[in-house]
């Protein structure tokens, strides 16, 4: 019986530390290359998704390369 709590409160807190941070992303609605309006407030629709953030990571450089040609 402990470990059946110990598996249900691991799964419930799971997804509590996987989640990463997340910006909101918003595009016009298009239809025919004009925006699309809402009928009822006369704002532009828009498509909305939540995509994660990555972070960049900055390189160091090696020693005994040769450099870039540009």
């Amino acid at each position: 019986m402990k470990y059946l709590i110990l598996a249900l409160a691991l799964a419930i807190a799971a997804p509590v530390y996987a989640e990463g941070e997340t910006r909101r992303v918003c595009v016009d609605v298009k239809k025919d290359g004009k925006e699309v309006k809402d009928p009822k407030t006369g704002k532009t629709k828009q498509s909305c998704r939540d995509v994660k953030v990555h972070k960049k990571h900055e390189g160091t450089k090696v020693e005994g390369t040769k450099p870039d040609k540009k």
